[in-house]
């Protein structure tokens, strides 16, 4: 397996992606990740994987 750009030069970095969630904080999809949000490769909102925070905060929406 060929390493990626950020191993080969040493950089901290992670492989796992960033979810951004409405109603938490993000997290990440590598289990006890501790890299910054920003050195991830990899960011979705939660709406693309139909997270319950989405339905739980749109059934507030007024209007």
């Amino acid at each position: 397996m060929t390493e990626c750009r950020e191993c080969v030069a040493g950089l901290e970095h992670c492989h796992g992606t960033v979810i951004h969630h409405i109603a938490c904080r993000a997290e990440c999809t590598e289990p006890d990740c501790v890299t910054p949000e920003v050195a991830h490769a990899f960011v979705i909102d939660c709406e693309a994987i139909s997270c319950a925070c989405t339905v739980s905060v749109s059934a507030h929406r007024v209007g």
